[in-house]
């Protein structure tokens, strides 16, 4: 999720983290409302019941993780209650909530590109601010996408490797595995994140992504053109 400012001149960066803002309310508002409804959907009212399961920003924004974002691109959101006893399938439920976040940034993302292509190709629209902020929202859900589904805790893929991994995590190994995995998570999360600092594994994987939603959308248009 880390990636480099494109210039070092101030008034260029506070411009792209201008351009951010709109990406950032979106794919934040709308991960956390996806656990939430989720949630709700396998049986889980508590999120709801402390008004998460809304789109409304204020209701999922940590002011420091936000300012995190804006400033290194790397930040948080409060974390949606969810209580996995209400559930139905314990197992299956607390997956279908995990991946619902996420399954939902990949959506925007797609949906957001869609929107940039029916621009370029429908319109002669010339926009340089709509194009900046279409552009920071698709990268935004992507890398939203990709860093949320890292498995390490507390992030969400780290919930799909334990509702994965079934009976190894109700076992007396896998609790104790579990524990100190928890326990160091945000050693491992920083470790996680220094990595990708150098090699840029994530941003790799985000590219890889938009290669492939590119290839689909330009086999549609291409029937327009």
């Amino acid at each position: 999720m880390l990636f480099d400012f494109g210039s070092t001149n101030l008034s260029t960066i506070l411009l792209e983290m201008l351009y951010r803002v709109p990406g950032i309310i979106v794919a934040i508002s709308f991960h956390e409302c996806a656990h939430a409804y989720a949630a709700y959907k396998c049986g889980d009212p508590t999120a709801r019941n402390l008004g998460r399961m809304t789109l409304n920003p204020l209701a999922h924004f940590d002011p420091i993780g936000l300012v995190m974002m804006l400033l290194v691109r790397f930040g948080w959101a409060k974390p949606v209650p969810i209580n996995t006893r209400n559930f139905k399938n314990p197992r299956k439920d607390e997956l279908i909530v995990s991946l619902a976040g996420v399954a939902t940034n990949l959506i925007i993302a797609f949906l957001t590109l869609g929107a940039m292509y029916i621009l370029q190709v429908f319109t002669t629209v010339d926009n340089v601010i709509l194009d900046n902020i279409l552009s920071s929202m698709f990268f935004l859900n992507l890398a939203f996408f990709v860093f949320n589904l890292l498995p390490v805790p507390p992030l969400d893929g780290y919930h799909v490797l334990q509702c994965i991994l079934g009976r190894f995590t109700r076992s007396a190994a896998g609790f104790k595995f579990f524990y100190y995995f928890e326990r160091y998570g945000f050693a491992v999360l920083i470790a996680v994140l220094f990595i990708n600092a150098n090699t840029g594994f994530m941003s790799a994987i985000v590219m890889k992504l938009w290669a492939g939603m590119d290839a689909i959308y330009s086999a549609i248009f291409n029937l327009f053109l």
